[in-house]
């Protein structure tokens, strides 16, 4: 069988990695049973995008981006900080509850409602920007439940 060259192209391609993490919140105010402290195993996708490496002298040779680096960058600024974590609105009353503050190591409060896509949005704003130039940050996804997520694409908000 005959062996063909692989001759790399020009072509724009889409990296993606996946985070899992446990973090609980409460909707404040909200008419459901989400009221409630509650947690989830969210699923965190990150997809960015770029052209691979063409040059054989790099270690990173025909990679758009290491995943080693996004697994970095995604650990030290969403995972280290949320996985764990109570996130609460922070005009909630009960934020400042002795319960909450003596009970709890690990409290967040944010001032919006902590839904799946306020969340999406936060961690969007914590990374969008600590990729290299020649990587972009197109995609999140934040899934919530097996069945529920929000979703966040660069060509949606251009």
């Amino acid at each position: 069988m005959k062996e063909h060259a692989i001759i790399p192209s020009k072509q724009k391609i889409r990296v993606t990695k996946q985070f899992t993490f446990e973090m609980a919140h409460a909707l404040y105010g909200y008419d459901g049973p989400c009221k409630n402290i509650h947690g989830h195993t969210y699923h965190l996708i990150v997809t960015v995008s770029g052209f691979p490496m063409n040059d054989t002298s790099e270690p990173k040779n025909g990679m758009v981006i290491d995943f080693g680096m996004v697994k970095q960058i995604v650990q030290e600024h969403i995972v280290q900080h949320f996985d764990h974590a109570l996130v609460l609105n922070q005009d909630a009353p009960y934020v400042k509850s002795e319960v909450i503050t003596n009970e709890f190591e690990k409290v967040i409060t944010v001032p919006f409602q902590p839904t799946c896509e306020n969340l999406m949005l936060l961690f969007l704003e914590k990374i969008r920007n600590l990729f290299p130039k020649e990587v972009q940050l197109c995609a999140l996804i934040l899934r919530e439940t097996p069945s529920s997520y929000a979703e966040w694409r660069i060509e949606d908000n251009q």
